[in-house]
């Protein structure tokens, strides 16, 4: 296909003087800070599956479309599995540690040994692993099992280990158990499941390609799965247009350079075709307003599909009825033109994906949020057909399947009676605790024993003291990972033990994730360097349970991933045919490409529910003079791991506070000034950076924004935190002349 010029960013070749990431200097930079491994680099990204984000690649490809799939997140995350072992010499002294930030302590090396570090005690002590195992298990059997908690993050980690995890921890008596999703798309998962049945995107990648629209919700696909951009390109090549609805005009969504595109790369690709402005948690009211328009265009709603498989059209209408336009224009910062231009591009494009991300789900009314987009997805039919579909885009390549094998706090009864049958034992019952009410419990004095694989609740939760608190009181911490983690270094009660993780590439007989797109993938063990002593997670799980329930340890006797998935398979009827991947390239798409095709969906009567949302009365309130609605951002990093000072799709730093040029100048603001945001949980110091975001609105960085949250915002159906505020924003030097300092 011939180029086009008429999308082009430029005529400037390769983005000279442009605001860009640098992919090609920056590759080159990633080969020369993994030159002590390169052959194994290289193996690691012909052969593994990503690590990075979940559109699942196998090697440098993938289901969707030809070519080289590669991007700067996964190139980013290779050093962690190439880099060499820590000095031992550096574990002696937390204090100094402590000195270092993350960055600094990741740089450090691989963890190659157990580590074990007692109350008083100035640093680690470097044990066997039978001391360890023996430890862990000895401290498990002396507290009670719902007074112990589990949690796993998505760090590379693979659906054998989640399975595993929660197998062990339902084998010793907890149900307290939970992943890394309740942090990012627990919302979506709720109302998907009431909605529609699955917490999962109903269609495929390959959709995109030939879809009339897609259109972004609160999603920064150009930071948080790159690769997307190169769908996005070929969409567009066969007449897709691409929108947007956001409060911040995303630069990486106005326009990107694929580098694996040559057209792309050297000038560029114009994406989005249409923006729509929203406030920060407007959406779900810019949505009931959509819908509302919806119902009253001709031809606004899919009858055929709403009247053969949907219910609760009448009550929707009903509801929105209640709700004024000038209601609706308040809460979501979008006039009823608007909102009706957004029907009526639905309208004209019949074939719509929808793509959401955090900018939805992270909020106190994520749940409702999420649901108004399904209704308004409902109505227009977009399920069940090609180039049609519903997307909850995954940031991490272990997130999809973590609660799909059983990696969550409370096990429906049909589950829970499944996995009884196989296991030879029945697991405990009841509602355990999500990761946010771990963490509350353990600052508490209620959790005797926390366990965690990868993660860090000082860097991914609001309130940094009461995680802090966390980690301080359990009598027994554990944290399983592949490098040093500022939790690690908060002295325990009375134990802490680190124990050396082995990554998905490192895992004898290879593992297997699961993507966006339901597609469980089958990741090979890479033959080169080794870290001596670090050990696949599940190995430990089998190990440390088996010591304590001994009389049990033959339901958890696996030998092999292999055997682990032979279980899966048992156990998670979803999951059929995992059992069958052994090699590079094996793959099975639970569902199929097109979830619902026939008409019928996983709920109890069969049928698609639309459900009637309000948002809750916090939005409703108007803006305190000098306050803003702020939200946070991620920026050149992969979840809490800060992998540079500067984002490169825009140009702004870890301190800069995003603001419209609207609110600089009613504030007295210039770009560069010093402010102060303040708000009920914290304040912080940052620099005005002028920006395309909506009037009242700003944005600044996560987790430098944390201090402005607060911590017991979670919303109540899913357990998913809310990371936004409202802020008062104050020049720094008005604020000492009002103060006396």
């Amino acid at each position: 296909m011939a180029w086009n010029s008429t999308s082009w960013v430029s005529l400037v070749p390769m983005g000279l003087g442009q605001q860009k990431p640098g992919h090609f200097r920056a590759m080159a930079r990633v080969a020369w800070d993994n030159r002590a491994e390169l052959p194994f680099a290289w193996r690691i990204l012909r052969d593994g599956v990503c690590d990075g984000c979940a559109l699942g690649t196998s090697g440098l490809s993938d289901w969707t479309i030809e070519g080289v799939h590669l991007c700067m997140v996964r190139l980013e995350l290779l050093h962690l599995n190439t880099m060499a072992a820590i000095d031992p010499r550096r574990l002696g002294d937390c204090d100094r540690l402590a000195a270092l930030d993350s960055q600094e302590l990741r740089e450090l090396g691989r963890l190659d040994r157990p580590l074990r570090r007692r109350r008083g005690e100035r640093g680690f002590t470097p044990i066997s692993w039978d001391e360890a195992l023996d430890e862990a298990a000895a401290g498990l059997r002396a507290v009670d099992p719902q007074r112990a908690a589990f949690y796993l993050t998505s760090r590379g980690i693979p659906n054998e280990t989640y399975y595993v995890a929660q197998k062990a921890a339902r084998l010793y008596g907890s149900t307290h158990v939970d992943n890394a999703a309740r942090l990012c798309h627990a919302a979506s998962t709720t109302a998907m499941k009431r909605a529609v049945g699955y917490g999962a995107s109903t269609g495929s990648y390959t959709d995109w390609i030939g879809a009339d629209l897609i259109v972004f919700f609160g999603s920064n696909v150009p930071n948080n799965q790159p690769v997307t951009t190169k769908y996005l390109y070929h969409a567009k090549r066969r007449g897709a247009e691409i929108a947007v609805v956001n409060p911040y005009r995303e630069p990486g969504l106005e326009r990107y350079w694929v580098p694996s595109v040559m057209e792309s790369a050297l000038f560029g690709t114009r994406l989005a075709d249409h923006w729509f402005e929203v406030n920060t948690g407007g959406d779900l009211a810019f949505l009931n307003g959509v819908a509302k328009a919806l119902l009253d265009l001709p031809g606004g709603v899919d009858r055929e599909f709403v009247e053969s498989s949907a219910e609760g059209l009448e009550a929707l209408r009903h509801d929105l009825n209640q709700q004024s336009w000038e209601e609706l224009e308040r809460e979501s910062g979008a006039s009823r033109a608007v909102m009706g231009d957004f029907a009526r591009l639905l309208l004209g494009h019949p074939n719509a994906i929808f793509v959401w991300s955090m900018g939805l789900t992270q909020h106190l009314h994520g749940v409702d949020t999420v649901q108004a987009l399904l209704n308004v997805g409902l109505l227009r039919g977009l399920v069940g057909k090609p180039h049609r579909g519903l997307t909850p885009i995954r940031g991490h390549s272990g997130v999809q399947g973590g609660a799909e094998v059983g990696c969550l706090p409370l096990l429906d009864e049909k589950t829970a009676r499944r996995f009884a049958e196989v296991w030879g034992f029945e697991p405990p019952t009841g509602r355990g605790l999500s990761a946010p009410e771990q963490v509350a419990a353990a600052a508490a004095g209620e959790i005797d024993a926390f366990w965690m694989v990868g993660g860090n609740f000082l860097e991914t939760l609001a309130g940094v003291e009461m995680s802090r608190e966390a980690m301080r009181r359990p009598r027994l911490r554990v944290h399983q990972d592949i490098v040093l983690s500022s939790a690690m270094l908060v002295e325990p009660a009375d134990t802490v033990l680190v124990l050396p993780a082995a990554t998905r590439y490192e895992t004898p007989g290879g593992v297997c994730e699961t993507t966006t797109e339901r597609r469980i993938v089958f990741s090979p063990e890479i033959d080169g360097r080794r870290i001596e002593g670090a050990r696949p997670e599940w190995e430990v799980f089998r190990d440390v349970m088996s010591r304590v329930r001994p009389e049990l340890a033959g339901a958890l006797a696996f030998e092999s991933t292999s055997e682990i998935r032979a279980e899966i398979a048992r156990a998670v009827p979803l999951y059929a045919g995992i059992e069958t991947l052994r090699a590079k390239g094996d793959q099975v798409q639970w569902g199929g490409p097109t979830l619902y095709a026939d008409g019928l969906f996983a709920t109890g009567d069969g049928k698609a529910h639309l459900i009637p949302v309000r948002p809750p009365a916090r939005e409703i309130a108007p803006l305190a003079n000098g306050e803003l609605r702020l939200s946070t951002r991620r920026g050149k990093q992969f979840n809490s791991m800060v992998l540079a000072d500067e984002d490169p799709l825009n140009g702004s730093h870890r301190e800069d506070v995003l603001v419209a040029a609207e609110d600089a100048a009613r504030l007295g603001l210039e770009s560069g000034s010093r402010v102060r945001l303040s708000s009920a949980a914290g304040a912080m110091r940052g620099r005005v950076r002028i920006a395309p975001i909506k009037t009242g609105n700003i944005e600044v960085h996560w987790p430098e924004g944390s201090v402005l949250l607060d911590q017991h915002a979670i919303d109540p159906h899913s357990m998913e935190p809310d990371f936004n505020a409202r802020v008062l924003v104050e020049r720094i030097e008005d604020v000492e002349v009002s103060s006396g300092r």
